[in-house]
């Protein structure tokens, strides 16, 4: 009955947003006019996909690459301007007491104020569909931070925790005065808009903090592919050639000159923008699509801790995933890549620049410089420069592994954990009779007793827990799976150029 109950929520809230002009009817409105129940139906329709982020748009005809699907007027879109039309939350907002606030931290008080409205609010139906939580970074807990094991990851979410924290007290002056209900002068309330803000807001080009586009974010997230890494060859193309003969002789690396370089790619990666000719905010298709399948959008390059720390998920399979590991100072006295190009790819292979800078630290000093046109180039060197390389590299992500307080296998074992604990008739019970990871969630969870006192009973807050520990382990299980093949690629290869030295000593 619940669901049901949604639904109908679902299709009165498709309803409103026809009746506000959003479309995805790309022909002529007269020829083709439009359903007085819901703004869809021309090109998409709501469907579910469950191993591909849910509740998603799906094409409801064949779809072609650059075809517009959906439009969002203007007037719907939820902006500061929009939200500061009320008079009251206009009057405090401008008040230079609170100039030191920036545009994100004032739409996301805006949208608690508007929150408060309820029903009254003019984004009522669209307000009532949101998340009513978010698995953010910033919304971990320090048992959930602990579960990424990964130092880097855990100062990430720690840094996401504390930034979210210093916003929300800046904020509490401004909506102390705006007499906010109680309820939504919580911390949690704050990460709760913060987080629809940072997983949802649309790029505008006349306010910095994006806008809410009802239906629009609708879409699921679509993974930049091939492009992304055909992007990175480009790149590192162009440094190759405009630092070659500088970098080695005077000292200066390729981080002081990233401003200079062009925007490539960057169309490749928006499928949507605001149209001024049309004053309405425009979806299109990134690829053809046959009827049925689901339409994605796509908002960028992320790793999957920028997936978790900016959206609230991850991808098992993300093309743009990468694992940094630590160089030794030296090597960056004459490495002319940046840092962050340095690192291994999902799939376990090392990136050009990883690959590159090696080839040259693994070189005697005095002849880098002769040889520093083939290192460049992405040119191997030697049998003996390549194999050194590449066991540093396998050496190093053993050794990062070893580091680590569990194993990939242990990781498997408790996601499975994870999952039956989330469907077990005694959930408590399969806790405790599973390893000291399990236990310590136990302990740092808030439960309830069940009615006949026995058996502890998940609250709500506790299976949000649950979630956000699942993701963290799910994190640690894809970083772990790229070392590890890191180091099955590296040997692969090793063995296939020693077999090709002896092959070659024997041919003789």
């Amino acid at each position: 009955m619940e669901d049901a109950g949604q639904d109908e929520g679902f299709e009165r809230f498709l309803k409103w947003a026809a009746n506000l002009g959003i479309s995805d009817c790309t022909t002529n409105l007269s020829l083709h006019p439009q359903s007085p129940t819901s703004c869809l139906g021309h090109s998409l329709t709501v469907s579910h996909f469950p191993d591909a982020g849910g509740r998603g748009l799906a094409a409801v005809r064949d779809l072609k690459k650059g075809e517009l699907v959906l439009r969002v007027p203007k007037s719907v879109l939820i902006t500061r301007d929009s939200l500061l039309k009320d008079e009251k939350l206009c009057s405090f907002v401008n008040n230079n007491t609170y100039s030191s606030l920036s545009p994100t931290q004032i739409l996301a008080v805006c949208l608690l104020y508007e929150m408060g409205k309820g029903k009254s609010s003019w984004w009522y139906p669209y307000l009532m569909h949101l998340p009513r939580s978010y698995d953010v970074l910033a919304s971990f807990s320090e048992f959930e931070m602990q579960a990424l094991q990964v130092d880097d990851a855990i100062w990430t979410a720690e840094k996401a925790v504390s930034k979210a924290k210093s916003e929300w007290k800046e904020a509490n002056s401004l909506m102390d005065a705006l007499k906010l209900k109680p309820q939504l002068l919580t911390f949690r309330a704050w990460i709760w808009a913060s987080a629809t803000i940072s997983s949802r807001a649309l790029h505008i080009p006349w306010d910095e903090a994006g806008c809410l586009c009802p239906v629009g974010d609708l879409f699921n997230y679509a993974a930049p592919g091939e492009e992304s890494n055909d992007l990175e060859n480009v790149v590192h193309w162009m440094n190759a050639s405009s630092l070659e003969d500088s970098s080695l002789s005077n000292g200066e690396t390729t981080d002081d000159f990233i401003g200079d370089q062009p925007d490539i790619g960057l169309e490749r990666l928006t499928d949507g923008g605001f149209d001024e000719n049309m004053a309405a905010y425009c979806f299109y298709a990134r690829k053809n699509y046959k009827k049925g399948t689901q339409v994605l959008l796509g908002y960028g390059t992320y790793t999957n801790l920028e997936l978790l720390e900016h959206y609230g998920f991850l991808l098992n399979e993300n093309p743009n995933d990468k694992v940094f590991i630590p160089l030794e100072p030296s090597m960056y006295s004459f490495i002319s890549w940046p840092k962050v190009s340095m690192y291994i790819h999902q799939d376990g292979k090392p990136s050009f620049a990883l690959l590159s800078a090696l080839r040259l630290w693994a070189t005697p000093p005095n002849q880098r410089r002769s040889i520093s046109h083939l290192v460049y180039s992405g040119s191997r060197l030697s049998v003996y420069n390549e194999i050194s390389v590449l066991k540093w590299i396998s050496k190093n992500c053993a050794m990062i592994l070893s580091n680590l307080p569990t194993v990939i296998e242990e990781d498997s074992l408790l996601l499975s954990t994870i999952n039956k604990i989330e469907n077990f008739d005694k959930p408590t019970e399969l806790v405790c009779t599973s390893g000291g990871e399990a236990r310590a969630f136990l302990e740092a969870s808030d439960l309830q007793k069940g009615k006949n006192g026995s058996e502890l009973m998940f609250s709500g807050k506790t299976k949000r827990v649950i979630e956000r520990w699942k993701l963290a382990v799910q994190w640690r299980i894809s970083y772990k799976k790229t070392l590890i093949d890191c180091i099955s690629y590296c040997t692969v290869t090793i063995n296939s150029l020693s077999s090709q030295t002896i092959l070659a000593m024997r041919t003789k």
